[in-house]
């Protein structure tokens, strides 16, 4: 912790004068007036911390994860993507420094409210900013297209078949059906992801995509949404961020606002692009169960071998989600995919029945 509350302060003390007036008033200028406040991440390896000079707030740091190659490619990104956003007029916290020795990154302090606060505490006032950051997210994925430079990109640049086969697909099939419910292997299961995954491709179009478009990672500030965590971007199909979004088991979206959301969404995306929105349409059932199975996958890592509790609850509806969703006469072609994952929902209800 000291070696990292010297190298906050040293790198505050380097920042013009004029960015730390106008974010923290009369502050004096005296170091020993910086204080640093640890914050927990969710998922996340890389460590967050809230910045005070004085009593004011001043702006939020953050670390690279453990794996440092990785890590510092991960900020990296964050900064050339979180500058790209903001030029573009999408509303993500200004970047204030980035030291690329260290990787540690300095972003706006947006507060504490998220939308899953909102979500948690008074729903029908959370319902309220869902057209707001519908507006937010077509935007953001037209107009975080234009002059987007792969090369920012710290993972991969594109949302491809490899992508939804290592880390969706297969993240379920892994974290969850093997590693939670010890299920043998399924013959058949690996083909008919693979299919799947390609009939997915057809939908491609190159978009900005977010990947984690839900409502952790959506603040509030003065009551406008404010968007976070998005140093995962990368050009993708839209409906990819849309189905992160409505089917957010962090959320519990009713079937009937879904499909509000979805229809306003659309009407939002042909206003402002030439997007095929037929297409679009078309590509959210398959973009929605890629995201659902990743949902799924992420969820059991966490709560099980990251021995993170808050994932777990979450499982269950996610999983309900997925079951209903395959349902869907246009996924008759997946029988293997249909069956494994209504088994994993017998075999989980079973095992969790307190």
């Amino acid at each position: 912790m000291d070696s990292h509350l010297e190298k906050i302060r040293s790198t505050i003390l380097e920042l013009p004068r004029k960015k730390m007036v106008a974010a923290a008033g009369q502050w004096s200028g005296d170091p020993d007036e910086i204080a640093v406040q640890p914050l927990l991440s969710d998922g996340s390896s890389r460590r967050f911390f809230r910045v005070f000079l004085g009593a004011t707030p001043f702006c939020i740091a953050v670390f690279p994860g453990i794996a440092e190659v990785h890590g510092h490619a991960e900020s990296g990104a964050a900064a050339a993507l979180g500058f790209h956003l903001q030029k573009a007029g999408v509303p993500v916290p200004a970047i204030m420094a980035f030291d690329q020795d260290s990787g540690l990154l300095f972003f706006e302090d947006l507060g504490e409210i998220r939308l899953h606060d909102y979500l948690r505490r008074n729903p029908g006032r959370a319902c309220d900013f869902y057209p707001a950051i519908i507006k937010t997210l077509a935007h953001m994925q037209v107009r975080g297209a234009d002059g987007f430079d792969t090369a920012w990109c710290y993972d991969s640049p594109v949302y491809d078949k490899e992508l939804m086969l290592e880390r969706e697909s297969g993240y379920f099939y892994r974290a969850f059906w093997q590693d939670t419910l010890f299920g043998d292997s399924v013959p058949g299961l690996e083909e008919e992801f693979k299919r799947f995954a390609e009939a997915t491709m057809r939908f491609f179009e190159p978009l900005f995509l977010h990947r984690d478009f839900q409502s952790r990672n959506i603040m509030i500030k003065d009551e406008q949404p404010r968007i976070i965590d998005f140093q995962a971007g990368r050009l993708g199909p839209p409906a990819y961020d849309l189905a992160s979004l409505l089917i957010d088991p962090y959320a519990s979206l009713s079937d009937k606002r879904q499909a509000e959301l979805l229809i306003l969404y659309l009407d939002e995306l042909q206003a402002i692009s030439d997007v095929d929105i037929v297409r679009t349409k078309e590509s959210y059932p398959f973009l929605a169960v890629q995201r659902n199975l990743q949902i799924v996958g992420a969820f059991a890592f966490l709560s099980g071998r990251k021995k993170k509790p808050f994932f777990r609850p979450f499982i269950l509806p996610a999983l309900i989600s997925l079951h209903n969703r395959l349902t869907l006469t246009i996924f008759d072609d997946y029988p293997v995919i249909r069956k494994t994952v209504s088994e994993s929902l017998l075999q989980y209800r079973s095992h969790n029945k307190g």
